[in-house]
This record gives structure tokens, C-alpha cells and sequence, in this order.
């Protein structure tokens, strides 16, 4: 029987365990934990428990992935198991390096129909270096596609390509259903619940290091606020144990010491943080009392001063340019709109999250530049942001390039693919276009072809949405970060250009009905738009100006058929990463609450170009 005791007391380091889990994006890691949670027995019988009970940010309910790592505490038998849910999307992998110091295992969930995949890989590697020894854990073993055996001899590769030594290599495996809620040793076992995957983390996790009898030490990992509060660090402790009303020591990154008192200390049961007296070697607790922490800086006791190296995380790969919204409808929608409020955000978002690197322009007051792991690390802060009631404008993102032995290096990434076969020739000479290299292929019994590409990053942005056509919705596509490798010359980018509002005004039925046979329109009837706006894409290579708030003539005679029934089509409406994929160099995405425009870069020079051009016509 699974127990849980008040989390009011603190326990020896030898009943705790610490681990986190890691995954593949949708080999449904989150569920799993949630099977977890609810056999531990921490809510209580009539409780409304929701799916994805982890997942309580909003755009991870939106989007179905785990954005930022969080903690827990469940309890099995008299041992306190501290787990760590980490996203499974490469572009977040910061969150995943942040929190792997805190834990002495990780669960590595293998899809058992799928085997290992390319986003697995990354945080597998970071986990072996640090000499963790994983658990493996086959999932969806109950699929009919399920083949253990197969997913188990590639996770195996896995390991030995990545450099496992011979005792991590020694493994231990249990197989699982995250949806149905049962885990087993065997494949033949029986299906009851997950007390199996319990005992197994409780007998092959090692205690975590450290003597309660040291001072007290601890790293700040990560950072949570509460309104009563306020900032609060959160660690795992490393050495000794710690009481409210203690005094303790900040040694900030300049090496800088601080005394701050103790006000608070929270510890989890369950989705819940609760209050504790006192906590010690192996507690992964949040401390409130030193309102300036960031993360990666050491806590200690005053009598006893150590400065812990800093937390070091792999370089961004992409940025953009985040500016004020000049254009003509500045204003309207947005609270936030001026660059000091735009820039005390990112600045404020960067003590936070420091997989983001952010940074002022030389010579620019109205823009600063963001700096991220891929399109989805960055689209998910702005989305934030505009949700706060900020309003501004953001560029295409551009790669980040090194400097090597008079070498210019850019990143490269592993792309996994999935096509029916049907559609894989097409797919090959896209990507081989972009200049992509094809690692492999194969196709299965289901007539499912797997490729993979090692490709430049410029390469691959811009192109999902073409995919997603290419393929009719039905290619599944994932990559990550591999290396930086030589620059590969001019990339190709977008085939079609764009359709470019003339004048201002609101968009007519009339207009669109004219206008609809040159491309795809992303306006209605109805719409505000203004000179310089994209209203659309060209089904040819040029850009083309047009005038979409065009009305009809009317005449004096009325006659039965005069009036045509005017049918549109839809427009094609963007969300924010469909537009930050569709933007070439010379165009900027304008993102308000409630509106993501597209418009030309240069406003005011096209103005003077046309103006100039009229003059000499006329002459």
C-alpha cells in the first residue's frame, strides 16, 4: 500500500530520492508522472484531479509540452521521492542542463514503438557526462505497434554512441503505460499499478551525497516568487541543514558576500508547496529572504564562505530583434508599448531564465536583441509577453555565427522525419536544396518513411509550414541541435512573395473577391490595414503592392444579375511561429494582444521610393 505522510518534517538523506524524468516531446512523460502522483495516494478520494496535472502553465496547456521543469514530492513506503518533470522539446533544453545538478538519477522514457528519438539525445548525453546512471523506462507498451525489443536495441546504440560507460550501460529497465497507469519488470508481468516503477527508483537511486553535520550549502537553480514573500531560490541542499530565522550567506557571481535571514522555507507535497521548520541534505526546498538572488549563485552559512562554480548552459543559436512598433497603429491595442517598459521585461525575464541571453544594440535605443535555443524557445516569451499587454515589433531570426581559424561557423541540426511514403521524394529534394545532407533512410511495413538530415539551421527555418503542405498535415518532423559546422553559402528561402497593401483603410469584399486569384490573402473583410502592410502571399516570386480597400463603382441602373455573389476564400490566419517562419529579412512581425501583422521593414524609405517615382513619372 502506497502512503503519504504530512510533509512537515525533514528526512534523512538515506530516505530520499531524487530524479527527474526525460523524454522525447509526446512520449507522454507528462501522464506518466501524472499515474504516478495519483497512486501515491496525495489527493484526497474526492478531489478533481485534470489531466496533465503538471502542465499548469498556460501555454503548455495550449501547446501540449512541458515548457519549464518543475518539482514534486511523492512518497512511497517511509521514502520521499523528489521528481523533476523536465520539457521534452530540444529548444527548452536549458531548463533540462539547469536541473540535472539537483538530481543522482533520471528516468529516460523510450517510446516502445518508436525507440529513441532525436530530441531524446541531447539530454541523455548531458545526463551521462554528469555520471548519472539512467532508468529506462519502456512506455506505451500496451500500443499494438509496441516492439520492446527493438526499442531497447536502439536505446542501447544510444548509449554506446554517446560514450556510456560500462556501468551505465548496466541499466535497469521497467516497462510502462503512462495512460493505463501500470509499470512491470517483466514484459509478461502483471498489470496492476505502478508500484513496481516505485520500488525500482527506491532500490536503484542512490541516496543523495553530503553530511548533515557540514555547514550549510546550497545552489540556487531556479527561481519562484510569491506574492507574500517574494523571490524565492530553489535548490537542492548540498551540505547541512537550514532553519527559518537562520542567517545565511549570498555570494553573488562577482564573488560578493551578503547576510540575509531565512523567512521561509517550502518543500513539496505532491502539486503543493508547504511550509517547513527546517531542511537538510538532499531536501530540494525554496528559500525566501534574499529578494536579489539569481540563479546560479550560492547560499552558505556565514561562518563558512564557498562560491560554487556557476551554472554553464550551451550557447543560444538564435536571435531576433525586438523593437518599438512604429507603424501607424502604435498604440491602439497595447498598454506596454515604449522601450524602457519593453526592455525592464526582457531584463527582468532574463534573471529568470537564463537560457536566454539578452542584450542592447550598439548605437539603437529602440531595439535589443534576444538571443534563444530555436523559434519555439523564443515565440513562447514574446507570446508571454503580448499576453501582459505589451505591444512591439520583432525581425526574422538570424543564426548566430562563430569565428575559427579565419572560419565562419554556423549551427547545424539533426532533423528526424516521418513521411508516408508517398511524399518522402518530394521532402528529400526540398531539404536537399536547403543544403541538407540525408543520414538515413528507411520505411516500415505501414509504408512510413524515416528520414534524417543533417542541415544547417538556416535551412530548416521557414520551412515547417511548407512541410506541413508538402506532406498534407500528415509528416511529423523534429530536430535539434547538433554542431557548429561550415558555413554553407547562400540558403533559399521563401519561393513566393509577398502581397503589399498600398493605402489605408479597411480591407473590401469586393476588393479580396479582384484580388484573391494572385495569391493567398491573411485578411477579411473588414479588417484595418495600412500602407506597407502584408495583406497576403504572391502566388508568384515578386512582391506585388495592391489595393485591397478598393470599392465598387455604383451606377444609377439597378438591374436583376448586376450584383455578382462574391465568394471568398478564407484567409490563412498565422500563429505567432507560422509568422516567425513566413517573414523574410526585409519584413518585421507587429505583435500586439490581440493582433500579429505583418508589414515591410522599411516604411518610411518605401514611402520615398514611391514618391520619387511619381515625381519622375510625372516629369
Amino acid at each position: 500500500m502506497l502512503t503519504s505522510p504530512i510533509l512537515i518534517r525533514m528526512y534523512s538523506p538515506k530516505k530520499i530520492r531524487n530524479i527527474a524524468i526525460i523524454a522525447h516531446i509526446d512520449h507522454v512523460k507528462t501522464t506518466l508522472l501524472d499515474s504516478l502522483l495519483k497512486q501515491s495516494n496525495i489527493f484526497r478520494d474526492n478531489e478533481l484531479v485534470s489531466e496533465r496535472i503538471m502542465d499548469s502553465y498556460d501555454q503548455e496547456k495550449e501547446r501540449g509540452i512541458t515548457i519549464f521543469s518543475k518539482h514534486t514530492s511523492i512518497f512511497f513506503e517511509d521514502f520521499k521521492i523528489n521528481l523533476i518533470d523536465t520539457p521534452g522539446h530540444s529548444d527548452f533544453s536549458g531548463e533540462v542542463e539547469r536541473v540535472l545538478g539537483l538530481v543522482n538519477c533520471v528516468l529516460l522514457l523510450v517510446d516502445a514503438s518508436e525507440g529513441p528519438m532525436p530530441q531524446t539525445r541531447f539530454v541523455l548525453s548531458q545526463a551521462l557526462k554528469i555520471g548519472l546512471k539512467p532508468i529506462v523506462v519502456l512506455n506505451k507498451i500496451d500500443r499494438p505497434g509496441a516492439n520492446h525489443d527493438r526499442a531497447l536495441d536502439l536505446t542501447f546504440d544510444l548509449f554506446v554512441e554517446l560514450g556510456a560507460t560500462d556501468e551505465q550501460l548496466d541499466f535497469k529497465v521497467c516497462y510502462a503505460s503512462g495512460l493505463s497507469g501500470f509499470a512491470m519488470m517483466e514484459v509478461d508481468g502483471e498489470r496492476k499499478d505502478m508500484r513496481p516503477l516505485f520500488q525500482l527508483i527506491v532500490d536503484a537511486v542512490p541516496p543523495p551525497p553530503g553530511n548533515m553535520d557540514l555547514p550549510f550549502l546550497m545552489q540556487a537553480t531556479t527561481l519562484s516568487y510569491d506574492e507574500f514573500v517574494g523571490r524565492q531560490a530553489c535548490g537542492r541542499i548540498l551540505e547541512g541543514k537550514v532553519a527559518k530565522g537562520d542567517t545565511i550567506t549570498r555570494i553573488n557571481t562577482d564573488g560578493h558576500p551578503t547576510q540575509h535571514k531565512v523567512t521561509r522555507i517550502e518543500g513539496y507535497h505532491g502539486l503543493k508547496k508547504v511550509e517547513m521548520e527546517e531542511a537538510g541534505v538532499g531536501d530540494i526546498v525554496n528559500i525566501a529572504g534574499i529578494p536579489e538572488i539569481i540563479i546560479g549563485e550560492t547560499l552558505c552559512t556565514p561562518d563558512h564562505i564557498v562560491q560554487l562554480p556557476p551554472i554553464t548552459l550551451e550557447e543560444p543559436t538564435l536571435s531576433i530583434e525586438i523593437l518599438v512598433n512604429n507603424g501607424p497603429f502604435a498604440g491602439k491595442d497595447g498598454k506596454h508599448i515604449t522601450m524602457n517598459k519593453i526592455r525592464d521585461r526582457l531584463l527582468q525575464e532574463q534573471k529568470a531564465n537564463i537560457s536566454l541571453k539578452i542584450e542592447d544594440l550598439e548605437g539603437r535605443e529602440d531595439a535589443m536583441r534576444v538571443s534563444g535555443r530555436g523559434e519555439l524557445h523564443l515565440a513562447v516569451l514574446i507570446e508571454a509577453m503580448r499576453r501582459e499587454n505589451y505591444e512591439f515589433t520583432i525581425s526574422k531570426p538570424k543564426v548566430i555565427l562563430k569565428k575559427e581559424d579565419d572560419k565562419t561557423l554556423e549551427p547545424y541540426e539533426m532533423a528526424h522525419i516521418e513521411v508516408p511514403e508517398e511524399f518522402s521524394g518530394t521532402v528529400i529534394e526540398e531539404l536537399s536544396r536547403r543544403k541538407g545532407e540525408m543520414q538515413s533512410l528507411s520505411t516500415n511495413e505501414h509504408g512510413i518513411t524515416s528520414l534524417q538530415f543533417l542541415i544547417p539551421t538556416r535551412g530548416l527555418m521557414g520551412y515547417r509550414n511548407q512541410f506541413l503542405t508538402q506532406t498534407r498535415g500528415l509528416g511529423i518532423m523534429t530536430s535539434i541541435f547538433d554542431h557548429f559546422g561550415n558555413w554553407k553559402g547562400v540558403i533559399p528561402g521563401r519561393l513566393q512573395g509577398a502581397l503589399v497593401s498600398m493605402c489605408n483603410g479597411k480591407t473590401t469584399p469586393y476588393a479580396a473577391f479582384n484580388l484573391q486569384g494572385r495569391g493567398v490573402l491573411f485578411v477579411k473583410p473588414g479588417d484595418d490595414i495600412y500602407e506597407g502592410m502584408i495583406v497576403g502571399e504572391n502566388s508568384r516570386e515578386n512582391d506585388l503592392t495592391i489595393n485591397v480597400t478598393r470599392e465598387k463603382q455604383l451606377t444609377n441602373v439597378r438591374a436583376s444579375g448586376t450584383d455578382e455573389n462574391v465568394q471568398l476564400t478564407p484567409p490563412r490566419v498565422f500563429t505567432l511561429e507560422e509568422a516567425i517562419d513566413f517573414i523574410e529579412d526585409d519584413e518585421l512581425i507587429e505583435v500586439t494582444p490581440n493582433f500579429i501583422r505583418l508589414r515591410k521593414r522599411f516604411l518610411k524609405e518605401n514611402e520615398r521610393k514611391r514618391a520619387s517615382s511619381k515625381s519622375s513619372s510625372k516629369g
